[in-house]
């Protein structure tokens, strides 16, 4: 499983909207999908420390199992989460995504 390719997914906050609220919506976001899709749940590998900005908007950044970003994304669509276009050509390695900038996630 460590040969896994990850991929970039950026969740984008509605225009203007507080970081506080954009937590919050993310928050229950992951909680729903843990209790409903806890096998979706456990191909999230990271999360950025840090919310940044993306076109404009606020941003969080995860790192997902490759095999799991398209239902993901069915998911994000959804529950009406904006995200940035994903670039599937640009891969990462678990290595790659353990650095200080990111958050192993505990499954």
């Amino acid at each position: 499983m460590d040969d896994v390719e990850l991929l970039c997914v950026t969740l984008l906050a509605h225009p203007d909207e507080p970081e506080a609220t954009f937590k919050g919506r993310l928050t229950a976001f992951w909680s729903r999908l843990l209790r409903e899709r806890p096998e979706l749940y456990e191909q999230v590998y990271a999360e950025a420390v840090e919310f940044s900005e993306h076109q404009g908007r606020l941003g969080r950044q995860y790192m997902v199992e490759q095999p799991a970003v398209a239902e993901l994304l069915q998911q994000l669509q959804a529950e009406g989460i904006a995200y940035a276009p994903v670039d599937w050509d640009d891969t990462y390695s678990r290595y790659e995504a353990s650095g200080p900038e990111w958050f192993q996630i505990e499954h």
